[in-house]
């Protein structure tokens, strides 16, 4: 048991005085054995923990995370397609507003002038009356020939910016064109068909600006 453990415990006792000349001397072997231990220490350390592996997300946490991504995409392309839907009703109506102010800008002096246009047809009207066949005064004559060609230019500006006369004389009775002021005998024509216009409505670019007055056609009553 003693020469057991001389055995172990022979590398840490000291050299001989025959063997061991440098040793007595202390530097050569404190240095070597000194060496020895911090090798040794180098080799048996704890690990740099800036080496340590870092953990990878789980494959559960990268799908959540994509399945959020996917949901974030669509609400944005919703968003998106409904703002471009939006945005091309808005031009659209602003384009709409656009044209029918530029076509109906002239709706109320319209209908000024067909009031001015209903008291030369009446003018025209009565001179023919007086300058018939019977009567041989040249001035009436002249009169109704110049009312009439200012009547037809006058219709003729009318259509050129898209005013036109209704004639509604003979076809069916119609609440948006036309305002009943009284109701005749159909006498050869359908009831509920307009017999007589007692005011000419007009239209413009196929709006109605003024309503024509009509007479309908009913039934005669025994």
């Amino acid at each position: 048991m003693a020469a057991r453990c001389l055995r172990r415990l022979g590398p840490l006792l000291p050299a001989k005085a025959g063997t061991g000349s440098l040793c007595s001397r202390g530097s050569p072997c404190a240095f070597s054995t000194a060496a020895q231990q911090r090798s040794t220490g180098d080799e048996c350390g704890p690990e740099d923990p800036s080496e340590e592996p870092k953990h990878p997300l789980s494959d559960c946490a990268l799908e959540h995370k994509a399945i959020k991504l996917e949901e974030q995409v669509r609400d944005l392309t919703e968003r998106y397609r409904k703002a471009l839907a939006d945005s091309e009703n808005v031009r659209r109506r602003t384009q709409k507003f656009v044209e029918d102010a530029k076509l109906f800008g002239i709706q109320s002096f319209c209908r000024d002038l067909v009031e001015v246009a209903d008291i030369l047809e009446k003018t025209a009207e009565s001179a023919a009356g007086h300058a018939g066949p019977s009567d041989p005064n040249p001035t009436l004559k002249k009169i109704y020939e110049g009312l009439s060609l200012i009547e037809a230019k006058l219709q003729s500006v009318f259509a050129k910016h898209g005013l036109h006369k209704m004639n509604p004389v003979g076809g069916r009775y119609d609440p948006y064109d036309h305002e009943i002021i009284c109701h005749v005998p159909a006498e050869g024509l359908q009831p509920g068909t307009v017999a007589l216009v007692t005011q000419d409505g007009y239209k413009l670019h196929g709006r109605t600006i003024r309503h024509a007055l009509v007479g309908v056609a009913v039934e005669a009553q025994e």
